[in-house]
């Protein structure tokens, strides 16, 4: 299928981070482009402002006339949308091309020279970072992200359709679409269960995934997986590797080792052990595609990092504010160990919300463990996203199973109150549901306070 014989876009859940990147590229490859989501959200704002036309009424009548041309439209769909979706079955009953965002996706970057980032954490800051380095050194390419990139202020980089840079999600098995010519494997921890049933079946869709590779290509893999490739780490005995890694004002300052050389004194903004590993991976990609050495120098100390991706909201000597996507147990781990290097001996509050009745669910122990290490700890509700409640399974129980000195369970609205009565020096806020839309007012709250 040729993507260029339709002129116009629809998009069923426009506003999804990888959805949004999608009608950017379209938007400005000069396709007509519109779409339905259930509300607004900053992604929708700004695509709206650059003049694509949204509805948020799941009814046929809000789409324009000029997408019901099943010639013509393209219909392009989440499978966060859900199949009763009567805009979706307007379409899929009356002969338009329907395609998941990862089909399109792969169409894409089929005639392009395609490096995919999979793994279930660092996914998307491995790529931000791939991405500025490529734009940095130079390379024609166009990378989407999984997040707004703090340099650009946007998930779409453009410069060019040489390359491609691409996440490699691994949810619903998105990532089987793609034909990648270089591919990287951060990290295959159990998660996704409601998808897979068990963590086997997850290791081994990435196993299928990385059988994709072109035969000519390169899969790079982080040193904790058993898997064979060009192997990276963090003062490790692998083929790429982070040494003589020191923190100079506040960011990491370390030499890269690679299977042929040693290049001195990079230097790095984003705190963390994990966050340094997605670096080091990123730059094996960037010397393995061709980049030039002195230029990634410049362009890894100019990476600013993806929001909420450990973003500091406020910072100054009495108080930090830190908000962070982490949603799965492993990540709230290394949240945690990033604050602790960069924040020493500081009591820290956690915010945390729960996504996913299933992921609460299955990880229900280790997400106990993991926030238990926090001086305190406020839970909000579950955020559902695509799921109904099971029984039993709620953010009280949760809580019930976390040891930390002060635990409770909050609303959103008595949020900053908790935060104020507790005044730990450093505060960090977590999830993946709609606690983002929260970090703001709460900064400018936290700032008068």
């Amino acid at each position: 299928m040729k993507l260029s014989t339709f002129h116009n876009i629809y998009f069923i859940g426009i506003g999804g981070i990888g959805m949004s990147a999608l009608a950017s590229y379209f938007h400005a490859a000069q396709k007509s482009v519109s779409g339905y989501d259930k509300t607004p959200s900053e992604n929708t704002n700004t695509l709206e402002n650059v003049g694509i036309s949204i509805s948020y009424t799941d009814d046929v009548d809000s789409v324009h006339s000029m997408f019901l041309d099943n010639s013509k439209t393209l219909v392009v769909y989440t499978p966060a949308v859900p199949q009763t979706n009567s805009i979706l079955t307007y379409f899929n009953t009356h002969n338009f091309t329907v395609l998941k965002r990862s089909e399109v996706l792969g169409l894409i970057t089929k005639d392009t020279f395609c490096l995919a980032i999979a793994g279930t954490h660092g996914k998307t800051t491995t790529t931000s970072i791939l991405g500025h380095l490529m734009i940095e050194a130079n390379q024609n390419m166009t990378a989407f992200l999984g997040g707004i990139s703090e340099n650009y202020n946007s998930n779409l980089i453009q410069n060019g359709n040489m390359a491609t840079v691409v996440e490699a999600d691994e949810f619903d098995r998105s990532f089987m679409t793609l034909s990648p010519n270089f591919a990287c494997i951060t990290s295959m921890d159990a998660d996704h269960l409601d998808v897979y049933g068990d963590k086997e079946s997850l290791k081994q869709s990435f196993l299928d995934f990385s059988n994709n590779i072109d035969p000519n290509g390169k899969l790079f893999v982080h040193e904790a997986l058993n898997i064979k490739g060009i192997s990276y780490g963090v003062e490790s005995n692998t083929d790429y590797s982070a040494t003589n890694v020191r923190i100079i004002n506040g960011a990491y300052s370390f030499d890269l080792k690679t299977p042929s050389s040693l290049h001195k004194e990079f230097k790095f903004h984003l705190p963390g052990k994990h966050n340094l590993n997605n670096a080091v991976a990123a730059l094996a990609m960037a010397l393995e595609y061709g980049c030039s050495v002195q230029k990634l120098y410049s362009a890894m100390n100019s990476y600013r990092g993806v929001k909420r991706r450990f973003s500091y909201k406020i910072k100054n000597e009495s108080f930090v504010f830190i908000d962070d996507y982490a949603h799965h147990p492993k990540e709230i781990d290394a949240v945690h160990q990033a604050i602790l290097e960069m924040h020493p001996n500081k009591k820290i509050t956690a915010v945390f919300q729960p996504h996913l009745f299933s992921r609460t669910q299955d990880f229900a122990d280790d997400f106990a463990h993991s926030l238990s290490v926090f001086d305190a700890v406020l839970l909000l509700e579950i955020y559902p996203a695509r799921e109904l409640p099971i029984s039993g399974v709620n953010s009280l129980w949760l809580l019930e199973k976390i040891n930390a000195p002060i635990k409770k369970l909050v609303s959103k609205t008595g949020l900053f109150e908790a935060i104020e009565s507790i005044n730990y020096p450093v505060l960090v806020t977590m999830g993946a549901g709609d606690i983002g839309a929260l970090v703001e007012p709460l900064s400018k709250e936290l700032e008068h306070a």
